[in-house]
């Protein structure tokens, strides 16, 4: 398993380097959305109307920060479920040339034959370590949808951010991998 340094927007030929398993450390820019910036987002792509952001190359992470505390840009940022973006993961990978997500938890077939097709990746981050995280984000803005409250759609400058390659474009899963090496007969 290798290591890497990464800064967005991500190229497919950066993202055919990253197997499963490889550390990663995320710098620059990094969005924020779930579910129902996601939905909207999927409204706007059948609609035909303007993008709030420009997500080619770019990197969405499943979280809703916490109320900044004083002096930070937000409070504990932990991934949530990926799994409920799935029925949008795709759309977004192939209309808008989104590269990468960050969350939490499997992601479906759909997501990873598209992960796979478009050359895109999907990061884990550390369940549980939002306070740790949030020491990471050095910046934060709403973008879109500030009605959404913390599930607004932010745009964060991270600095190493640490994620993990859970799903790559060459098919692999770090989950599926797990549970095959550690069943018990």
């Amino acid at each position: 398993m290798a290591k890497y340094s990464l800064s967005a927007p991500l190229t497919g030929e950066v993202v055919e380097k990253l197997k499963i398993g490889d550390r990663v450390l995320l710098s620059g820019i990094v969005y924020t959305a779930r579910d129902a910036a996601h939905k909207r987002f999927i409204e706007l792509i059948k609609a035909g109307e303007e993008f709030p952001v420009d997500l080619h190359g770019q990197i969405i992470y499943y979280v809703g920060p916490t109320p900044a505390r004083p002096g930070c840009p937000t409070g504990a940022a932990g991934p949530t479920t990926s799994s409920r973006m799935d029925p949008y993961t795709p759309m977004l990978i192939s209309s808008k040339g989104l590269k990468a997500m960050i969350g939490k938890g499997s992601r479906s077939l759909e997501v990873r034959k598209a992960l796979q097709k478009y050359k895109a990746v999907y990061f884990a981050a550390i369940g549980g370590a939002g306070a740790l995280i949030s020491c990471r984000i050095k910046k934060a803005e709403v973008v879109a949808y500030r009605d959404l409250g913390p599930e607004a759609v932010y745009k964060l400058t991270v600095e190493k951010l640490p994620v993990i390659v859970v799903n790559d474009c060459h098919g692999g899963d770090l989950y599926e991998e797990g549970r095959k090496k550690y069943v018990i007969s």
